[in-house]
């Protein structure tokens, strides 16, 4: 026999069915969008589906404005970003999690503070010292201050402490030093937390604006978003479809990477206790 429908849950999907449309619509209309002209993107009422599909707007990127470049330096930024956050972070945190040292409760207090620091706080200082060291307009500038962030390192601290300390001891007992523990044991342990860390470090680096719109003074160097603010706008006004097809570029290797990685994604929100 078929279920009766509780009325709550009914409301509840409901309104789960509205949200979720709600979220979707703008993308539809972005990559509907990139499909259409200038022209029908400046018209009242709006349409939904394109009366002529047109890929000029993406052959201007892929043409006149050079998008492999700035696809290549996203990519560079946001790989080396990802590794050295997933390596740095795991280490921090599993010296946090399960080694005594003097200070270890100090220093976890200090990630924790660091966490409710803004970012914008720090933004001069940090410009200072990359242009003291000459690393304007290099990779290195793009990539090393964003190594070991606090919300990373307390990531994994969270999930490295709920490995049982008796595997660690084991293995010390067999005569295993801390670095073949770190690698042999601990990391294959926490694939869905390295998961979770690497997909909000992709989304948080591949989407970083500000940062490389001071840092990369050299077009050669600019990373994506970048490009779109700049490139998207003309002389007169805003080129929405070359603004949308370069959205649409800048979102779908993200959309992508999630859609890959959702279940390891939600295992390590979960097992890490974030909310």
């Amino acid at each position: 026999m078929r279920k009766p429908i509780i009325p709550g849950r009914a409301l509840v999907y409901i309104v789960l069915v509205i949200a979720v449309v709600a979220t979707l619509i703008p993308f539809v209309w972005m990559y509907l969008g990139s499909a259409k002209t200038q022209s029908e993107l400046l018209r009242r009422p709006p349409t939904w589906w394109p009366e002529t599909f047109t890929f000029e707007n993406f052959a201007t990127w892929f043409g006149r404005l050079n998008f492999q470049t700035f696809f290549l330096n996203s990519v560079i930024v946001a790989v080396f970003t990802v590794l050295g956050t997933l390596l740095f972070c795991s280490m921090v945190g599993y010296a946090l999690a399960k080694l005594d040292f003097a200070g270890k409760r100090a220093l976890f207090l200090l990630v924790l503070v660091t966490l409710m620091v803004p970012g914008v706080v720090t933004f001069i200082p940090l410009f200072v010292v990359v242009s003291k060291l000459g690393m304007v307009s290099t990779y290195p500038a793009l990539i090393i201050p964003f190594l070991a962030g606090p919300m990373g390192v307390f990531l994994m601290r969270q999930f490295i402490s709920e490995i049982p300390d008796a595997l660690i001891e084991a293995a010390r007992i067999d005569g295993a030093g801390e670095v073949r523990i770190f690698t042999r044991i601990i990391l294959p342990l926490c694939g869905p937390a390295l998961a979770t860390l690497a997909i909000l470090t992709f989304l948080g680096s591949w989407n970083n604006f500000l940062w490389p719109l001071v840092v990369a003074q050299t077009e050669d160097m600019y990373t994506l978003p970048v490009a779109l603010s700049l490139y998207s706008v003309g002389q007169n006004a805003t080129n929405y479809g070359v603004l949308l097809a370069g959205s649409v570029l800048v979102i779908t290797p993200v959309l992508l990477l999630f859609v890959a990685l959702q279940r390891y994604f939600i295992q390590g929100i979960t097992a890490t206790g974030i909310k």
